[in-house]
């Protein structure tokens, strides 16, 4: 591409980077969430919520377990404002819930959130100021010292105001485009604010460190965040918070790799919204944990009314391959893979292991209120014959013998590669049922008898080309007796090679299926399938579906 050379790599690598979290394999325990939904979620929307959306998105919120919710920026907008005393006013806010606003470093705004707080029971109040080189040479055109005053007067405000209200207030405070800012001087506007607030271990104090636009690869911000939880005063008594955006496509990557080198807590949002290509999403990074043998600590076992609630609320569409929850993430339409699913599926419901293994599926669907049956095999020309088969057995009860299972699945391929589209399991069966089961175009056969005499016999009422035939025939079983009968009233050449029988269904009233492969006299091997209450009807029926088969040629 033309222009590369206009672009430079605007972040800064800390000056001791030890990188110690990479020797670490997993995240071990949940940090503490913060959904910023309401803020950085409501502002990236086209069309903001109204305050009844804010409410509504708040509860549900609340339901998935959300201890803290940034829920705006409440001296910026009538709505806002609104929406923070109307929680308050009417007691909307769980004793175990803290809320968080937020607040540019600037004394009438501080004043008026403050204000807007009054009565709070418990709230994180949320200073920030940019710090980068671009923010302060474009922007403020002010030199470092001038904005670590902006930030250290305003943390003074923050003292002086909270002490005025009644509420319980904790304090956090992000140096706003923190990956462009030099490291060292980000650390010590940090530590200079922390002077003013004195954290301690009833008053804990949030430092945010926010990729605000995300311009490294996702280690990098780890080792930015290692050096400040290295290197930061009252550590014990800080609480190092995580806010990435995705810009590179990277935030949940940089979330957990922050994590692992020192990060306490992750401000994000539900399927990653938020300005430009949005912020970290809670979601994945919460079932990442899942995956893993981690509990998140949050409620998403039902994704799909997460999902709908979100879309409804925000006027956002979830992407059909978004990971975990959107709608295809689970279909799996090459044959290759739908065979895997379908054979891990048997195994892990046979017992044979304590953990989740099924190739290809890194989380069991159902633990997410998927259905296997709508959402694991998809059936389309690119399906197989495990995928096939499973639909069938899964759905409809029909277990079919491998080598029919694979002529099947070929037939259904080239139905779906015709119509080029996916064909749902109701098509699938009916396409089962139409080249299959209970066939009696051209032979039928409505009655038998069976003897035993030492041999078998069958008396057999035949059916065949609009002629009707009394035959018998004997055989080492009931099936070939009745076969043998067929062939000696008519011109029909074939034979046996395959039976197979199984239930659909238990109790008195059971439906039986059958399956026969009979061989023609030019190598050909056709299958039928016959269904009934009486397992002996069933598989004649199952023989005269394959002989009417090969009659017809389809």
């Amino acid at each position: 591409m033309k222009n590369a050379n206009k672009y430079t790599r605007n972040f800064f690598v800390p000056p001791a980077c030890g990188s110690s979290w990479m020797n670490k394999t997993h995240i071990d325990k949940p940090p503490v969430w913060c959904s910023v939904d309401l803020r950085d979620g409501n502002q990236a929307l086209i069309t903001p919520m109204s305050l009844e959306q804010k409410l509504e998105f708040f509860k549900f919120l609340v339901k998935l377990g959300f201890k803290e919710i940034e829920i705006g920026f409440p001296a910026s907008s009538e709505t806002e404002y609104t929406f923070l005393r109307k929680l308050i006013d009417d007691k909307l806010i769980p004793d175990d819930v803290t809320i968080q606003v937020l607040t540019q470093s600037r004394e009438h705004i501080i004043r008026k959130t403050f204000d807007a707080l009054d009565g709070v029971k418990s709230a994180i109040v949320h200073l920030y100021n940019s710090t980068s080189i671009a923010q302060r040479e474009q922007v403020f055109k002010k030199d470092k010292d001038e904005i670590i005053k902006i930030a250290v007067d305003g943390a003074k405000l923050f003292n002086k105001f909270a002490a005025e209200k009644k509420g319980n207030f904790r304090f956090e405070y992000s140096p706003e485009s923190f990956t462009g800012t030099e490291m060292d001087y980000a650390l010590e506007i940090c530590n200079e604010v922390l002077d003013v607030w004195q954290p301690a271990p009833d008053k804990k104090v949030i430092i945010n460190l926010p990729a605000t636009v995300e311009v490294s690869m996702p280690h990098v911000y780890a080792n930015q965040i290692e050096y400040i939880s290295n290197n930061i005063k009252y550590r014990e008594n800080v609480i190092i918070s995580l806010h990435p955006h995705n810009d590179r496509g990277c935030a949940v990557a940089a979330t957990e790799m922050g994590l692992l080198a020192g990060g306490d807590r992750v401000e994000g949002t539900l399927f990653g919204n938020g300005e430009r290509t949005g912020n970290a999403d809670i979601i994945t990074l919460a079932l990442n944990m899942y995956a893993q043998g981690i509990d998140p600590m949050l409620h998403l076992e039902n994704i799909p009314e997460i999902s709908e609630m979100y879309e409804k609320l925000t006027d956002m569409r979830i992407y059909d391959r978004h990971p975990y929850v959107g709608k295809l993430v689970y279909a799996a339409f090459s044959g290759s893979h739908q065979d895997a699913i379908a054979k891990g599926m048997q195994w892990h419901s046979e017992g044979k292991s304590d953990h989740w293994t099924v190739p290809y599926l890194p989380i069991d669907p159902k633990d997410i209120g998927r259905e296997y049956e709508k959402d694991v095999i998809r059936i389309n020309s690119q399906s197989g014959k495990g995928g096939i088969g499973y639909i069938l057995e899964q759905n409809y009860g029909y277990s079919l013998p491998p080598k029919m299972r694979e002529e099947f699945g070929y037939h259904v391929k080239n139905i779906s590669d015709n119509l080029h589209r996916e064909l749902m399991p109701g098509e699938l069966f009916e396409l089962f049922v139409d080249k299959y089961v209970n066939r009696t175009e051209a032979l039928d056969v409505p009655d038998f008898h069976i003897k035993r005499n030492g041999i078998i016999t069958a008396s057999v009422l035949v059916k065949y080309k609009e002629n009707e035939f009394d035959a018998t025939g004997t055989g080492n079983g009931r099936l070939d007796a009745v076969s043998h009968g067929i062939r000696t009233v008519t011109d029909l050449d074939y034979r046996i090679q395959h039976y197979h029988e199984h239930a659909l269904s238990q109790g008195s009233d059971s439906i039986a299926a059958a399956y026969v492969a009979i061989g023609t006299e030019d190598g050909k091997t056709i299958w039928g399938c016959g269904t009934d209450s009486d397992i002996i009807n069933a598989s004649v029926k199952a023989l005269v579906s394959a002989i009417n088969i090969m009659v017809s040629g389809r």
